[in-house]
């Protein structure tokens, strides 16, 4: 389990409410009944993190749990892919230096690994939230997107 931060702190902070087409990708099931309770986020779809290949539509916020390097490559990309222009992109990583968390942390990946990955794309970091003890959101958006 883990120990999320209060649900309308969490939510607000990530502008779920803006979203009019929302996808979470691979996010834990106490986050996932925090959007349901809240009706936030319009039309959400939850996937797994590795059925991101299966998901055809295009989404204006994407929140991508992703603790481990392994794999990362591939669901970055696919969560990029599936961002409609002008939309929020969220990567929620564990912190490096924190105990809980499954994945050992030099395997955990990281912000300067999510940068370089959207840096070809345009995207840049422009906001994080933390969200538990040991995780912490980071918003990519397009540069005339950013605010």
């Amino acid at each position: 389990m883990i120990p999320f931060r209060n649900a309308a702190e969490i939510l607000g902070r990530l502008e779920l409410s803006a979203a009019t087409h929302a996808l979470l990708v691979g996010a834990p099931p106490e986050l996932l009944a925090m959007v349901e309770e809240s009706g936030a986020g319009g039309g959400t779809t939850a996937v797994p993190a590795d059925s991101i290949r299966s998901v055809k539509d295009r989404f204006d916020f994407i929140l991508l749990w992703q603790e481990d390097r392994v794999g990362s490559h591939a669901a970055l990309e696919g969560a990029r892919k599936r961002l409609t222009p002008g939309g929020r992109l969220w990567v929620a990583t564990a912190m490096k230096k924190v105990q809980g968390p499954r994945v050992p942390a030099a395997h955990r990946l990281e912000l300067r690994d999510l940068t370089k990955a959207f840096a070809k794309d345009g995207l840049s970091c422009d906001r994080e939230v933390r969200l538990s003890a040991w995780h912490t959101a980071y918003r990519f958006v397009a540069p005339e997107s950013a605010g």
